[in-house]
């Protein structure tokens, strides 16, 4: 058989770039709910997609060939195709052999805000993809957790500063001079989501602050406009220590930082340099992740993220998931 432009020879399209059939695509409830969870956490695989459908849409197979088209097909009634790839997760070894990461588009941005789910709200963190990917994961193995359970809703970030009127950014002091004036810059978490938890006693509320370290930056550094462990700590101190945050995001719940790494040796320096130096900090809370690193793996939801014990700013565990 004869290989179609753009196909390979068993008549599979190139998973990088889209190959239109001329296929009419106009987005279902099913695919608006995607776009809305891409708009809300970040970039995602195509296993967390169906995740967070599944509960209607029971076959996995079923998504992959939608996600397929919605990639592909630009004949939509928004100018576009809906979904991209972004090239980034392909800067890998075998990535061939991984599952695919998707993104939003400007047509599907256009579908969002014709149904009314977009938010000028909705944030991604700065730096580089892999970061921002990792960040999407975190928070959306999170939402899926709860999916599975009746006792806790996912609250979105964008949701939280919406009703706070507020940006996920805070002046917080880093260090002082040599004449001794505070040195301040913006704290800048990743991202922000909150937790109901559904009790006999009615609903409660905790709400978190995400930083996704992939040991890029050192623990400590005496360039304060450098970000470290050390000036994330000072800041976080501040910002969560002294309740900063509770009139900057209209909160009387309690706020925890929640910090994810990709390498534990680093992790336990963080604790120790956190605990080490005499200041109480339960607010902060440990654990580290695989498939992050240099050579990374796109992979299913995160299924314990919400149920595992937590290390503490201070001695002992914490489980995010108990009221």
């Amino acid at each position: 058989m004869e290989k179609a432009p753009g196909f390979d020879t068993i008549q599979r399209r190139n998973r990088l770039r889209p190959i239109s059939t001329g296929k009419q695509v106009s987005p279902t409830p099913r695919d608006l709910l995607w776009f809305q969870k891409l708009h809300e956490h970040g970039p995602l695989p195509s296993s967390y997609l169906h995740a967070f459908s599944a509960i209607t849409h029971r076959s996995e197979k079923r998504a992959k060939e939608r996600l397929t088209d919605l990639f592909n097909e630009d004949q939509t009634p928004h100018g576009g195709a809906y979904l991209s790839r972004p090239l980034q997760q392909f800067r890998t070894i075998d990535s061939r052999y991984n599952q695919l990461v998707h993104d939003l588009t400007p047509a599907s941005l256009s579908a969002l805000k014709e149904a009314g789910h977009y938010s000028d709200h909705a944030t991604r963190p700065s730096g580089p993809w892999l970061h921002t990917f990792m960040t999407a994961c975190i928070t959306a193995s999170i939402e899926i957790a709860t999916l599975q359970r009746g006792d806790i809703n996912f609250i979105p970030g964008w949701r939280i500063l919406k009703r706070a009127g507020a940006q996920l950014r805070f002046p917080a002091p880093v260090g002082k001079t040599s004449t001794g004036e505070d040195i301040t810059r913006d704290l800048i978490p990743d991202t922000i989501f909150g937790l109901e938890y559904l009790t006999s006693k009615g609903p409660r509320y905790r709400f978190f602050l995400v930083e996704a370290d992939r040991g890029t930056e050192p623990l400590t550094t005496s360039n304060w406009n450098r970000k470290s462990w050390q000036r994330s700590l000072t800041q976080y101190r501040y910002y969560v220590g002294q309740g900063h945050y509770r009139q900057h995001l209209n909160l009387t719940a309690p706020l925890l930082v929640l910090i994810v790494g990709t390498d534990g040796r680093k992790l336990d320096q963080m604790v120790g340099l956190t605990r080490n130096q005499g200041v109480a900090e339960p607010w902060l809370l440990f654990t580290s992740v695989d498939g992050f690193g240099p050579v990374f793996r796109p992979q299913g939801p995160i299924a314990d993220l919400l149920d595992r014990h937590w290390q503490r700013g201070v001695p002992g565990e914490f489980d995010i998931s108990r009221a």
